[in-house]
């Protein structure tokens, strides 16, 4: 009759390893994407910082474009090419967008892609 006070509770092994699998993975998965979203922050702080130039309206687009790599230069920004930067200058306007993506292996053949799309416009038309 006391069958039912007997009776152990608890984790299996199996259940364990699935747990600690999980944790793994997605710990894994934050190690490698983290990374990613810190030179984004670093992207997006350059941006804003030559958005706030005085002056921006009156620059060229060279000007700009060099203004912008020097900051990128500056904070260590990683995976942003001179062709992912578009720049659109007329007198008393700027537009500035930057569009990039970046791919991140995780292991064996998976992968995360990760796209960014920023951007600024001072002045008007």
């Amino acid at each position: 009759m006391r069958t039912s006070l007997n009776r152990q509770g608890g984790l299996t092994f199996i259940s364990i390893a699935l747990i600690l699998g999980l944790i793994a993975f997605f710990t894994l998965l934050i190690l490698k994407i983290a990374p990613i979203y810190i030179n984004h922050g670093r992207v997006v702080n350059a941006l804003a910082a030559v958005k706030e130039t005085t002056d921006i309206t009156t620059r060229s687009k060279q000007e700009i474009k060099t203004s912008l790599e020097k900051r990128f230069d500056m904070n260590y920004v990683e995976h942003v090419t001179p062709q992912d930067i578009q720049i659109v200058a007329q007198p008393g306007y700027v537009s500035v967008n930057i569009d990039y993506e970046r791919v991140e292996k995780i292991f064996g053949n998976l992968s995360v892609l990760v796209e960014f799309h920023e951007g600024f416009e001072a002045g008007s038309r």
